[in-house]
């Protein structure tokens, strides 16, 4: 469904709680190239309509620009939101805005100084309304929202052939397992295969590949630490002392530092097809998003849907969407994009 006009009217047409996340990218509040939408960040009226159609323990994922990001996170919070994390979208196409001082004034002892810092980053919050009960697993089955979904996040490897999960060999013929172990003699592979825990930093392929420029080539990196095993006591225990384990994952290949987050890597056509918004998201990144805060069936909502790269990403995914849109033309492309990316996905099924 996508709807023209300003959310904080068209909001008010949904009901309570019939929304599963919200995924977006509203005004930065900086007037971006003079743009007339962008002279503020969203008012704190504007994120109560959001909070009130979201579930209970539903999560909000939402873009800020670095200087005006604090105005919108304290308008989230305001609005009922609990602030939950923050993740940093890093990417290395930014174009420096910095004045030259020493041309300016044409004095040669200002040489080489300017006014801006080269744009490499944009925050995200990470926001959740209140759980309607006690606790996460009563919340999630009432109403299927209030975790994140980590193995869908979890960073993956070329063919998962850098993570590898051990067991310890067996010991008068009992077979002991743990969650990642050492690969020595003690231990032995077994066919547990996944990803990194996903991280709140995410990197583009330029920053990806600046970040492993820098890092050059680790070999063997791994996430262990010694945790001493414990007596087994209890009512079915024996008293005796259970071995030391070695908790984390083995790295058995190695390789750059960005390997220890998720890159989205961009199409090269996603800023073709009649797409003309200035600050269009990766689709990739979109879905990474989309996958990690909403359940399964759900709906995503987009209240500043821009092009309608959320809308895509949705789609793609299999999800329900939900986008507003003020600006008429912006909504125009976000029809066509989404139009074709369902009737992509309908092929696919």
């Amino acid at each position: 469904m996508i709807v023209r006009g300003d959310c904080l009217h068209r909001l008010k047409e949904f009901p309570d709680n019939s929304v599963d996340s919200i995924v977006t990218d509203p005004p930065y509040g900086l007037r971006f190239m003079g743009k007339k939408w962008d002279y503020d960040v969203p008012s704190v009226d504007c994120w109560r309509e959001v909070f009130r159609v979201l579930k209970p323990g539903g999560h909000l994922l939402s873009f800020g620009g670095t200087r005006t990001y604090h105005r919108m996170v304290v308008a989230i919070e305001d609005a009922g939101f609990e602030v939950r994390d923050q993740i940093q979208w890093l990417y290395g196409s930014g174009f420096p805005k910095s004045h030259n001082i020493e041309k300016a004034i044409e004095d040669k002892r200002f040489e080489g100084w300017g006014t801006a810092l080269k744009p490499a980053n944009e925050p995200i919050v990470l926001a959740r309304k209140p759980l309607s009960d006690k606790t996460v697993a009563e919340n999630v089955l009432k109403w299927g929202t209030g975790g994140l979904n980590i193995d869908e996040g979890r960073i993956p490897s070329e063919n998962n052939e850098h993570f590898r999960s051990f067991v310890k060999k067996p010991e008068n013929s009992q077979r002991q397992t743990y969650d990642g172990a050492r690969p020595n003699n003690d231990f032995e592979p077994t066919n547990s295969l996944q990803g990194r825990f996903p991280a709140n930093v995410l990197l583009d392929e330029v920053a990806a590949e600046m970040l492993d420029e820098q890092s050059g080539h680790l070999h063997g990196a791994g996430n262990k630490k010694d945790v001493d095993g414990g007596f087994d006591n209890g009512m079915f225990g024996n008293g005796i002392k259970r071995p030391k384990r070695i908790d984390g994952f083995v790295d058995m290949k190695g390789g750059g530092a960005s390997r220890f987050f998720y890159v989205a890597k961009a199409s090269k056509r996603e800023r073709g097809e009649g797409n003309v918004h200035p600050t269009v998201k990766p689709i990739k990144l979109m879905e990474y998003l989309i996958n990690l805060i909403t359940p399964p069936g759900g709906i995503v909502l987009d209240p500043f849907m821009g092009s309608g790269s959320t809308g895509v990403a949705a789609k793609r995914l299999g999800f329900k969407f939900i986008g507003i849109e003020l600006n008429d033309e912006y909504a125009e492309i976000a029809e066509k994009r989404i139009e074709s990316a369902s009737a992509k996905a309908s092929l696919k099924a």
